[in-house]
């Protein structure tokens, strides 16, 4: 491993050095090593830290850079700058992209990657759209990328697991944290498959500003940005807007009009976002592939009767209580649970808390 990494990784572990000023630093130095070595006088003429080179040398003489790089490798941890042959070359073309990446698993180069993003606060209907656009995806090739969050960031690394596909989760705090901590499943999952990556050292907590700076790395390393579901005030609209910046697609998939966490994809709508109903629109506007095959039921080997059938068209993709389709088919009561679990048993369909039922 290159010196200049170790270095690059101390001066990283300073509280208020982002890629901005770490660039300003590499470039008046010439190296990282040269600019971790560096005297006062010298970071005193760096525009980039006016007021701050006392504290830099403060923070600079409680650092072992030997030290805090063999934690690395105690974590099993990877690094990559965008000098490594290995950096994702889209991230490269962002403003400021990270000077440095920890990572676990494997990023997969000259494959297409597409984000997918949304609420922590959101609807079946958002959960369910999320992990079927991923899975969609996923099964096309397609790397999905999110941010671990609940809500529609996990649904949608669901959706691209069971399909067998590449999932990549950037954080918001450092590699030996999991946050949320109710994903810690999840996350060991991502790792054993795909990526798991952060520009955030070890011990980086989960702060609040962090997750900004983390979203314009899921943007960043993806030809476009999908949001699933979103209030006006969303972190998720964040993400839609830093991509529009780095000339990256937007997404927005519609949603009941009457719902709060719509109003900010129906807004990215009216703001020239693409409409989205399926994978076949992200791949249309990506010009990649103008087409996904969607298995039909007969063909995944599924078998219905004439009433399943019947039944099946007639539930919808949202939650639809049990009384509104004995309404709605005709059916009794008991004739309507019969076929109900069929479906569900066939995993055409799945109950919800309430007697509610939507189709997969």
């Amino acid at each position: 491993m290159s010196e200049q990494i170790i270095y690059l990784n101390a001066l990283n572990r300073i509280s208020f050095l982002g890629p901005v000023r770490i660039g300003a630093l590499i470039r008046s130095c010439g190296s990282a090593r040269s600019a971790w070595m560096a005297p006062l006088s010298q970071l005193e003429g760096i525009p980039e830290l006016k007021g701050l080179p006392e504290k830099l040398l403060d923070e600079r003489r409680q650092i072992d850079p030997e030290a805090e790089w063999n934690r690395l490798l105690h974590f099993n941890v990877s690094c990559l700058t965008p000098d490594s042959l290995t950096y994702p070359s889209l991230l490269r073309q962002i403003a400021h992209p990270p000077p440095i990446l920890y990572t676990y698993g494997h990023w997969i180069e000259n494959t297409a990657a597409v984000a997918i993003v949304g609420s922590r606060r959101c609807t079946v209907y958002g959960l369910e759209t999320a992990r079927r656009l991923a899975g969609e995806l996923a099964s096309c090739g397609i790397t999905v990328v999110s941010g671990l969050a609940l809500g529609v960031d996990t649904a949608a690394h669901q959706g691209a697991l069971a399909a067998g596909g590449h999932t990549v989760a950037v954080l918001g705090c450092g590699l030996d944290r999991c946050y949320p901590p109710a994903n810690a499943g999840l996350l060991k999952e991502i790792r054993a498959s795909g990526l798991v990556l952060t520009e955030f050292p070890l011990d980086a907590r989960p702060l609040p500003g962090h997750f900004p700076q983390r979203n314009r790395i899921i943007s960043g390393l993806t030809l476009g940005t999908v949001v699933v579901e979103a209030p006006l005030k969303s972190g998720a609209l964040i993400t839609a807007n830093i991509a529009l910046e780095q000339n990256r697609e937007v997404f927005a998939v519609p949603g009941p009009v009457s719902s709060p966490y719509s109003r900010g994809c129906h807004k990215l709508l009216k703001e020239g976002a693409r409409l989205v109903e399926s994978c076949a629109d992200i791949l249309d506007e990506l010009s990649m592939i103008p087409e996904v095959n969607v298995p039909a039921q007969a063909e995944k080997g599924i078998r219905c009767t004439e009433p399943e059938e019947k039944l099946l068209q007639a539930i919808p993709y949202q939650p639809l209580h049990i009384d509104d389709l004995i309404a709605l088919s005709g059916l009794g009561a008991e004739r309507m649970a019969s076929l109900l679990l069929e479906l569900e048993l066939k995993g055409l369909i799945r109950q919800l808390p309430g007697k509610y039922f939507s189709r997969f």
